[in-house]
This record gives C-alpha cells, structure tokens and sequence, in this order.
C-alpha cells in the first residue's frame, strides 16, 4: 500500500472505491474476519468485503471479496455473520429493481472454510471467493414485508434469534425470527417496547448484544440502532430484557458516541463459547451514513477511498451504561505504525482545591490540541467536570463544523485518551463511559500532541505512544 497521509493504518479502510459500512464480524480470539459493505468503483454497485487480521485488530489484510450482486440484484446491504459448528453463515440483504423502486431480500450464503478465504489476498478486491456458496432466501413466503439490515445472534437458551427490519424505507419496522438451527427461520412478529425508550423516532441497522451487567449483575440485552435524522445519522443504544417479541427496557436511548463521524456500528461474534462479559464494536466513521456522498470527501478526492471503520472498541456493561475502550495491544500497534499517535492522560479537576467536597469549579479544565506539520491547531479535545469536545472548527478543511459534545455525570475518574490515525481521531473519556469519533484533516500530518490546564485542573499522570520506526 503506497504512503497516503490521509489514509489510517490501524483502521479498516478499502483500498480502493467506497467503504460503505460494516457488515459483520467474526472471531476466534486470535484472528479477526472484517465483511463490509464495499463499492469497487463510484456509483458501482455495493457488494461485500472480506478483510483479515492475525494476533490483534490493527493489522488488516484485504481477502477476496465473498459477496456480489448476481442475477436481478442491484446490490448487496448490510448483514450479519455467525459461525455455527464448522461453517460460517452470511446473512445479507440482497437489493433488487421493482419498476421504479426496489425490493430487499434477506439471503443466506455460507463459508465452508473460513482459513482458506484468507489465502489468496488480491491486490485489488474485485474477485469473489470460490468458498462462498448460497444457500436459500428466507421468508420467501412473506414477499410483501421487504427484509432487509439482518442481525443474528445465538440465543443463550438455544437455537438462534434474529433482529431484522421490513416496511418502506419512511417507515420501517424491526421484527423478530427464530431458529433451532440457524439455517431455517419462523418469523415471530414485530419487535413491541415496554417501558420509556427515550426516543419516538423510527430505528434501523438493529443490533443485539448480550452483556452481563458489572454492577447490577444478570445478563442484559442491549439494542443498538440507528434514528435516520434528517439525512443525518443518530446511533444509541437501549438496555432491557428481550421476552420473545417484547423489548423490556429499564435504561432508554442514548447516544453510542457523540463525535462527528461514527454511525451504524457493528458487534463481532465470537466462533466458540461466550461468556458475555465484553463485546467488541466497530462503527462507521461516516457521520452521515448511507445518504453520504462520497465524492465530497478528501480521501476520494486525493486518494481514491472513501470511509474507514472505527477501531474496535472492547464494550462492558455497568450499571446499565456502556462503557467503550480501545482493545489490547493498541499501544503496540501505535509503536509499530508509521504515522499513528496516542495520548493517555489522568485528569485532577481540583488539584488546587484544600478540601475534597469542594464543587468541581466550572471552570476547571483540560484541553489536548492537535497540531499539524504547519503549526497549526487542526482540532482541539477540551474536558471539563461536566461534558468533553472535540472542536474542529479552527480548521479550515471543518470550517463552520459545531462542536461534538459528550455530556458527563462525574461518575468515573477524568481521563483522556486520543487516538490519531491518518485522518481519523478518536476520543475516549473518563473510562470510556463517552466516546467521540470525528474525522480530521491535518495539513501535512499530523505533528503533536499540546496540552493545558485552566484554573483548578492538573494532568496528574500523563503517557504518549509514538512510532518506533521510521517513515
């Protein structure tokens, strides 16, 4: 891969053509399987991506794609991807033209060996896995309900449960299915709530992960999805129990992250066992989703792709909230990259304060800003007692972008970690009970890290992570 300053290096990215979205995720512990929804060429039709990484999540590999349109489909959208015994099943939704608009589908293929899709890497993704077979259409006998965005997850107490949304794209639904074996699927019916969800807006790209609660104990579900807002996409998240149709909610919607470039994430599943202590997340670094266009962006523009995945985020339940944090061995990763840098600071928001009951003054805080090779700031992290932000407005590439604002309740000890990579910043605070992944343009790179305190705050403890290696 030639040196392309505003391509990340630890992040999912094509190499060519338009990185849509993340379809799904499948890992052993050891080795990660990346599919995502994937267009070779500008306004080509979309397909699915496979792409590979050994020992840790920062290393990706580009395999042959497994999926393309065939047949009458236009294109192929998102899904959902689980292994049961030997097999790797890939659950899509398959795009085809009706008259003036088009039908969705919910197809099923399936992987026969999973190890030999990672031998052949092409040095373009263009062909299609000789491994990957399809095996039926599901709910052909309800042609009228137009499925489509799959989620599949095994159910605790056997068999398999899928989350799935059908109706006009102004209108869509989320329903539930079933299955004992994972192959053949009885549609339960609608997805009803019980409780407040936070939200009256519709939701789509549904996902389910089961967490124990740290705090509070038992296993939990957690629907995430995203509300189409204006063109605009809003991803949350909801806690509660899942009884057969019914979402029970006890905590309602709130914002998975709160950056200006994250939407539509996925959970990886995991081949074996699972305990449901953690999950892992990757998201769309796209905040606009799929009404994105992507000529507009720099990386297409300069560089030929568009969009890269968040890094993976290790997620725990507590107390109902989720908490996201980078996966192991980031660090490493960061020192053997050429160009990724990362700041981890431990914050003191009344290091000057005699008595510890003292009010957090409002005043108090800290800010990291990021410099580029001119010089000059290209966006600025500022945390306070109550809320962090990413601020790219001072540059010219953002100019007029608002703030992205991540509320915080004082629960968790202040903390700062930022990640940079290429064109991408991610920001973890206070634990990771808020996260912000926003996209920024640096001018010649980036270059450091400035940091500074303001009335009563101190940088108790501070760690910076740079290549070891040279460019």
């Amino acid at each position: 891969m030639s040196y392309a300053p505003l391509r990340p290096e630890l992040h999912v990215t094509p190499e060519i053509g338009v990185l849509n979205a993340p379809a799904g995720v499948l890992t052993d512990g050891h080795v990660w399987h990346m599919f995502h929804q994937f267009q070779p060429q500008l306004g080509g039709p979309s397909r699915w991506a496979h792409q590979v990484s050994s020992g840790s999540p920062y290393a990706w590999d580009i395999c042959d794609d497994v999926l393309a349109p065939s047949g009458s489909q236009s294109r192929l959208r998102a899904g959902s991807v689980v292994a049961v015994g030997d097999k790797v099943l890939l659950f899509y939704t398959a795009v085809e033209p009706n008259g003036d608009g088009e039908n969705c589908f919910i197809d099923l293929a399936e992987i026969s060996d999973l190890e030999e899709t990672t031998v052949d890497v092409s040095d373009e993704a263009s062909q299609v896995d000789q491994h990957v077979s399809f095996v039926s259409r599901l709910f052909e006998d309800q042609p009228e309900m137009a499925f489509r965005s799959p989620c599949v997850v095994e159910d605790p107490h056997g068999g398999w449960n899928m989350l799935a949304v059908s109706g006009p794209v102004d209108h869509p639904q989320l329903m539930i299915a079933c299955s004992d074996n994972a192959y053949d699927w009885q549609l339960s019916g609608p997805l009803r709530f019980e409780g407040d969800t936070g939200t009256d807006a519709d939701l789509v790209a549904p996902r389910i992960i089961r967490l124990k609660d740290e705090v509070v104990g038992g296993i939990w579900e957690v629907l995430v999805a995203t509300i189409e807002h204006n063109g605009v996409d809003v991803s949350g998240y909801m806690v509660g129990k899942l009884d057969g149709t019914v979402f029970k909610v006890s905590k309602p919607f709130r914002r998975i992250d709160y950056g200006h470039d994250f939407t539509r994430p996925r959970n990886t599943n995991t081949i074996g066992s699972q305990l449901f202590e953690t999950a892992v997340l990757f998201g769309s670094m796209n905040g606009v989703g799929r009404y994105d266009n992507p000529t507009t962006q720099l990386s297409m523009q300069s560089e030929g792709w568009a969009n890269c995945l968040s890094l993976p985020r290790r997620t725990t339940l507590q107390d109902g909230t989720l908490y996201q944090t980078p996966m192991p061995g980031l660090a490493q990763a960061i020192e053997q990259s050429y160009r990724a840098h990362g700041w981890m600071g431990l914050i003191d928001l009344d290091a000057t304060a005699e008595h510890t009951e003292v009010f957090r003054s409002p005043a108090a805080s800290v800010t990291v800003d990021l410099v580029d090779a001119a010089g000059a700031t290209a966006a600025r992290i500022s945390h306070t007692a109550t809320e962090v932000m990413v601020d790219r407005s001072m540059n010219p590439k953002h100019e007029g972008d608002d703030p992205a604002v991540a509320p915080l309740d004082g629960s968790s000890p202040d903390s700062l970690t930022i990640i940079v990579d290429g064109s991408t910043v991610e920001v973890f605070a206070d634990g990771g009970v808020a996260t912000l992944a926003s996209r920024v343009y640096f001018n010649g790179g980036f270059q450091s890290f400035a940091v500074k305190t303001f009335g009563s705050a101190a940088v108790e403890r501070c760690y910076e992570v740079s290549p070891t290696q040279d460019t």
